[in-house]
C-alpha cells in the first residue's frame, strides 16, 4: 500500500502513534530526516531525498542507512541507539513495529537531557563552573576511541585529492555572486586553503603513511556531545564512509571551530589539548592551520547550500552564518604547545 511521506509524518507527529501514548511529541527536521521526540524516546524517519552524496529514494536504501546509523553510533553512544524498527501498515492503519507491511524504517533512540548537551552547557555557562571533570571524561572517550581505530584503507594521494575535490566545490559555492559575500574575505579564505593544499600535500600524505588517518565520527560538534556520566557522542556522519576517513586532529579542529562559533573556543581547545597529550601524534602547525581554514570554508559552503534548496528553511540565517565562518577561519587558529609529529 502506498503511503505518502506527509501521511507518515502526520502519524508519527501524533501522541497515539506511540505504544506508551506519549504526553507530547516534538517534531524537528534536518536536511535528511524527520525527528520525533516522544517523551523519553526519539524516532528518526529518513526523508526520501536524493543528493550527489546520497540517495534515499528507495525503502531499501533508507533501511540500510538506518542500520548503518545504529551500528556506527554505537561506537561512541552504545546505550543511546536502541535499534531499527519498522513503520508498518495493515488494513490502512499505520503502526510502529506492527505486524503489517513495512513501509519505512525508524531509528529508535533514548532521549538525552537537553541541558547536558555541550552546546547548551556552553550557552548557559554551566560548563564554566564545572568541577566534576566532564570535559576530561570527553577527552578520555575520544582519545580511547581514536586509539582503537585501525588505520584507514586509503592511499596517501587519494586522501590529499579528496581535500582538493571538496575545496573546488567550496570555491564554486562561496564565489557565487548570488550570495553577496565580501569578495576580498572570500578570496583570502579560499587562497589560504589553496596555498595549504599546494604547500602541505606532503604533510597530508605523511599522515596517511604513518597510519594516523582513521574512520572517525565525521561530524563532531558541541550539539552532538552529551556531558552525561559517562559521556556519549551521537549523530556521526553515517551516510559516507569516505567522509569519515579523517585525521583525528582535523576532526578536533572542527570541534574547536564549532565551539568558537558560540564564543567558547576554550572548550574545544581543552578537548584538543587533552587528546593531543593522549595520542602523541600532533600534526605540524601549518597542517593544523590548513585543517582549521578548510573546515571554516566547508562549513560556510554547507550553510549557503541551504539556500540552493527548492524551499529553504529559515533563509535569513544562512548568509550571516557563512560570513561568520569565513571571518573565524582567518581570525583564530589552534596553537597547542605540544610537539608535532610528521
Amino acid at each position: 500500500m502506498a503511503v505518502s511521506t506527509d501521511d507518515k509524518v502526520r502519524f508519527l507527529s501524533s501522541r497515539e502513534a506511540y505504544a506508551h501514548r506519549a504526553r507530547a511529541v516534538v517534531v524537528k527536521q534536518t536536511h535528511m530526516s524527520w525527528i520525533f521526540i516522544a517523551d523519553d524516546r526519539v524516532y528518526k524517519l529518513k526523508k526520501p531525498v536524493h543528493y550527489p552524496f546520497l540517495d534515499f529514494r528507495t525503502l531499501a536504501a533508507r533501511e540500510k542507512n538506518c542500520r548503518e546509523e545504529v551500528r556506527l553510533n554505537r561506537r561512541l553512544a552504545p546505550d543511546v541507539y536502541l535499534g531499527v524498527v519498522p513503520l508498518t501498515v495493515e488494513d490502512g492503519r499505520l503502526e510502529i513495529a506492527g505486524c503489517g507491511e513495512p513501509i519505512d524504517w525508524l531509528v529508535e533512540m533514548r532521549r538525552l537531557p537537553e541541558e547536558l548537551m555541550l552546546d547548551q552547557a556552553i550557552l548557559t555557562h554551566t560548563i564554566e563552573y564545572d568541577r566534576t571533570g566532564r570535559l576530561d571524561a570527553v577527552v578520555d572517550l575520544l582519545a580511547g576511541f581514536y586509539k582503537t581505530c585501525s588505520p584507514a584503507e586509503i592511499s596517501a594521494s587519494a586522501y590529499a585529492k579528496q581535500f582538493a575535490r571538496e575545496h573546488a566545490i567550496n570555491e564554486a559555492v562561496l564565489s557565487d555572486p548570488r550570495f553577496d559575500l565580501d569578495g576580498a574575505e572570500v578570496n583570502d579564505a579560499l587562497a589560504r586553503v589553496r596555498h595549504g593544499l599546494e604547500d602541505d600535500t606532503a604533510g597530508l600524505e605523511a599522515r596517511v603513511k604513518h597510519g594516523f588517518i582513521v574512520e572517525g565520527h565525521g561530524d563532531l560538534r558541541p550539539e552532538h556531545i552529551c556531558l552525561s556520566d559517562p559521556p556519549v557522542i551521537i549523530d556521526c556522519l553515517e551516510f559516507s564512509y569516505a567522509l569519515r576517513l579523517l585525521d583525528p586532529f582535523d576532526e578536533l579542529a572542527y570541534l574547536t571551530l564549532e565551539c568558537a562559533m558560540i564564543d567558547a573556543a576554550w572548550v574545544g581547545e581543552r578537548i584538543f589539548e587533552g587528546c593531543a597529550e593522549a595520542l602523541h601524534n600532533l600534526p605540524s602547525p601549518s597542517l593544523l592551520d590548513f585543517y582549521w581554514t578548510y573546515r571554516a570554508c566547508l562549513r560556510a559552503r554547507i550553510a549557503l547550500a541551504h539556500l540552493l534548496e527548492p524551499n529553504p528553511r529559515t533563509p535569513e540565517k544562512w548568509v550571516p552564518l557563512a560570513r561568520r565562518y569565513l571571518q573565524l577561519g582567518q581570525s583564530h587558529v589552534i596553537k597547542p604547545a605540544l610537539r608535532a609529529v610528521p
